[in-house]
């Protein structure tokens, strides 16, 4: 699985997402938001914006939440700041790559956010272009296996696009190109499946490796840019190890 993925996955067993239900909200709201904005408010032509309305309902999001927020990317509410999806490079400690995806109404608030985290993490924010090349933009999804047979998803996703599927300690996560996000949703939904995590997403082409201070010193600057406000999404050029990832859970 891999280290962003790993990370969500570890966040949620641990409850950190009930801990954080009002931000936990917000997030959703903006990932409807932005879908209803750039495909519609029907969810029945909208893939995008049908997996968004699945995973806020997953969370016990209350209707009137999501159908506010339909309006507000459809332009029938006019509620708040034009909402605008934005990423900032940097690095951690160590050297390590940073993507951060913002989703905010207020670009000046967000990169002064940004970069005070970074600066207090032993981080830097980093010029357009210097860090993205590290990255590559693939389609993602996640969900527990539960009773659900193996071979049958594996097959569901390799017809419907994927790259790679793989199984770890229950959680299934499947990686695709961008052009496939459309049709392995389709078949997810017919199948009756509500990923946790999905959406287009930021994978390093090549990962580095620390030792174990330093890689629980990257994580938890992480852990810090993901719990600002305008933040969506961290990514990370960092290899952690079966060890780390291990006594992250157990933490």
């Amino acid at each position: 699985m891999s280290g962003h993925s790993h990370w969500a996955t570890i966040r949620r067993k641990k409850g950190a997402a009930d801990a954080k239900r009002g931000q936990v909200f917000t997030r959703l709201a903006r990932e409807i938001v932005l879908a209803a904005r750039d495909g519609g408010g029907d969810p029945s032509s909208n893939v995008r914006l049908q997996l968004a309305i699945d995973r806020a309902r997953a969370q016990n999001m209350p209707k009137e939440n999501i159908e506010r927020a339909i309006k507000r990317g459809t332009g029938e509410n006019k509620e708040g700041g034009a909402l605008e999806q934005v990423y900032y490079e940097g690095y951690a400690p160590h050297g390590v790559a940073l993507m951060i995806e913002t989703v905010t109404d207020n670009r000046n608030r967000a990169v002064a956010d940004i970069r005070h985290a970074l600066s207090r993490g032993g981080g830097s924010m980093a010029d357009a272009g210097s860090v993205s090349w590290q990255f590559n933009r693939i389609a993602g999804f996640t969900f527990p296996l539960g009773s659900r047979d193996a071979d049958e998803i594996f097959e569901l996703a390799v017809e419907a696009g994927a790259d790679d599927v793989t199984f770890d300690n229950g959680e299934v996560e499947i990686i695709a190109p961008v052009e496939a996000f459309h049709s392995i949703s389709q078949r997810l939904h017919a199948a009756g499946i509500t990923p946790e995590e999905a959406g287009l997403r930021m994978a390093p082409t090549n990962e580095i490796e620390l030792g174990e201070a330093e890689t629980l010193q990257v994580l938890k600057l992480v852990e810090t840019l993901e719990e600002l406000d305008d933040v969506q999404n961290v990514y990370h050029n960092l290899k952690v190890s079966d060890a780390i990832w291990a006594q992250l859970e157990e933490a």
